[in-house]
């Protein structure tokens, strides 16, 4: 199984760490996120993994390098500045042949979430969900029925909602196609270049089953504002301790 990482954003919430290097290339605890999510991804046996790339490409590149033990790659999408990770999801369906796992640029997860998430994982597709009391608008809300996704996207009645997406999928069997499909209807129409890639799952997820993967009480977070950069230090401590890391 391969992962794809969308990392093609500049992420300008993060100023002003982002300011002369990618958000994936931004530090927690003298280690960039993308490195944590390759400690992460090879920890549990995945040593294939492409890389989305866009703002400042080359650094990423250069970047991957070190990396001796895997198989990496990227897929440069030009149009980052203007696009949202739809688009750069689009473009990596040539990469879609096979399961693969597919996670944000900006997500780090303790390794327990991906051993769950692997065992968990059905055909055509799961998504990997927490649990928690209260939901903010920045938060990618879902509602889940009887282990399957019903709706994932921000603006969904909270009276409903029953967890949030941590931006981390597994798609098996026919799902690799069947996703493609999907992403192709969207992209065929106008405003594709304004989506986020979750919106494909949404619309997968009233055809075809889309499983639920829980992992509340594991430790996870996304990195959208530079106060998350606190919590990631202390994802990035589990990690730590779980691969047994300096």
């Amino acid at each position: 199984m391969k992962a794809i990482i969308l990392a093609a954003g500049q992420g300008k919430r993060l100023l002003p760490y982002t300011k002369e290097r990618p958000k994936c290339l931004v530090e927690i605890a003298g280690r960039p996120i993308l490195e944590w999510q390759l400690l992460v991804l090879s920890s549990q046996g995945i040593k294939e993994v492409v890389v989305m790339v866009g703002y400042k490409a080359e650094m990423v590149k250069e970047f991957l390098k070190k990396f001796s033990d895997l198989s990496l790659r990227t897929l440069f999408n030009q149009d980052y500045e203007i696009t949202d990770n739809l688009w750069t999801c689009w473009l990596a369906t040539p990469e879609m042949e096979q399961d693969f796992l597919l996670l944000n640029g900006d997500t780090l997860f303790e390794p327990k979430v991906l051993k769950k998430l692997l065992s968990e994982a059905k055909a055509p597709a799961t998504i990997t969900i927490n649990r928690k009391e209260r939901y903010d608008e920045d938060d990618m809300k879902i509602i889940a029925e009887e282990g399957l996704l019903r709706h994932v996207g921000k603006r969904l009645d909270l009276s409903l909602v029953n967890g949030e997406s941590i931006g981390l999928l597994a798609f098996l069997k026919e799902g690799p196609y069947l996703f493609r499909q999907v992403l192709s209807e969207i992209v065929a129409k106008n405003g594709a270049k304004k989506r986020w890639f979750l919106s494909a799952v949404d619309k997968m997820a009233q055809k075809y089953p889309v499983w639920i993967c829980d992992i509340t009480g594991l430790s996870w977070c996304e990195i959208d504002f530079p106060n998350d950069l606190e919590e990631g230090r202390k994802v990035v401590q589990k990690i730590k301790q779980a691969l047994s890391l300096r």
